[in-house]
């Protein structure tokens, strides 16, 4: 075989094997959940399948065109749907773009999923309700979204399901990881600057470690048996944001004083649930993923931090 022959032949090669991968599309490429699940696959790489991490620079929600124009030159296998407009006080005055990308956008996304029969899983909120339960909200439960971030969310869950009935949609709450913005981050930077600080009490959820949502969304990706509709997840348990606060004073042992507030006392222009805790029962036995305790998944994330 002659050098432009031999050439032909392993270009032929690296196309055909680039077409038979497995094209999953991750947006919100620089939130903290897509990374998390990028440092997954990082670690565990995967011969067939290609995740590609889009960023609000590359993929902008904000222009549907550009979605529209994605899945018309590439054929997409899945769709995992990181990117949210998720400046829950900014929102109230910034309505129409919060809607654009966190209802419309999902509409686009999932229409375009369902034309291609590919997989769409989306990240929605617990913000989708009222906060005035007292027992664990299970996913059939009353909706209620008291702000405009909430208000934009589950609009979006439900274009998701009227565009493509097969989406898969996880709620989840109190977010926090190793990367980006988040409670946690806050706690230790204001932990390293401040020798007293106040955490509201009187609001009650499930700190949930994003390394966690990321090995929930890649065990449903892998599923053979996919089953579409809504499911919650977060780690097990609950607390208040001030005993969020209080366990990483004392697994970081930090030297600081925590006093706790009411909601009333820390006024913000979107109003936050009082009660966020989810039950996950569904996701467990439809799934069967794996729920960590709060606080030991508060560990693990500190070790990623500090090792």
């Amino acid at each position: 075989m002659n050098r432009s022959c031999m050439e032909r032949f392993f270009l032929y090669l690296y196309f055909s094997q680039q077409n038979s991968m497995k094209k999953v599309l991750v947006t919100g490429g620089y939130g903290q959940l897509a990374q998390c699940i990028k440092e997954i696959i990082d670690k565990n790489p995967l011969k067939d399948y290609d995740f590609i991490f889009k960023d609000k620079d590359s993929f902008d929600l904000f222009n549907f065109e550009i979605i529209e124009d994605y899945f018309s030159t590439n054929k997409v296998h899945a769709v995992i749907n990181c990117a949210a407009y998720t400046a829950v006080d900014k929102a109230e005055d910034d309505i129409e773009n919060a809607f654009k990308v966190n209802a419309d956008a999902v509409g686009y996304l999932a229409k375009e999923c369902a034309k291609q029969n590919a997989i769409f899983i989306h990240i929605s909120t617990d913000y989708v309700f009222d906060g005035n339960a007292s027992q664990a909200l299970q996913e059939d439960d009353l909706t209620n979204p008291q702000n405009v971030y909430g208000k934009s969310k589950l609009e979006g869950e439900r274009l998701a399901l009227d565009y493509n009935p097969s989406s898969i949609i996880i709620r989840t709450a109190w977010v926090y990881s190793q990367y980006g913005k988040n409670f946690l981050k806050t706690m230790l930077h204001l932990f390293d600057e401040k020798d007293e600080i106040s955490v509201v009490e009187d609001q009650l959820g499930t700190p949930t470690n994003a390394n966690d949502i990321a090995k929930a969304i890649l065990k449903i990706l892998f599923s053979e048996n996919k089953k579409p509709g809504i499911f919650n997840f977060t780690n097990a348990g609950q607390a208040s944001w001030f005993e969020f606060a209080n366990e990483i004073k004392k697994q970081t042992g930090a030297r600081i004083k925590i006093n706790p507030i009411s909601t009333a006392a820390y006024p913000t222009p979107a109003k936050r649930p009082k009660f966020s805790v989810l039950d996950n029962q569904k996701i467990i036995k439809t799934y069967q993923v794996k729920q960590s305790e709060w606080k030991d998944a508060l560990h693990e994330v500190l070790q990623k931090i500090y090792n």
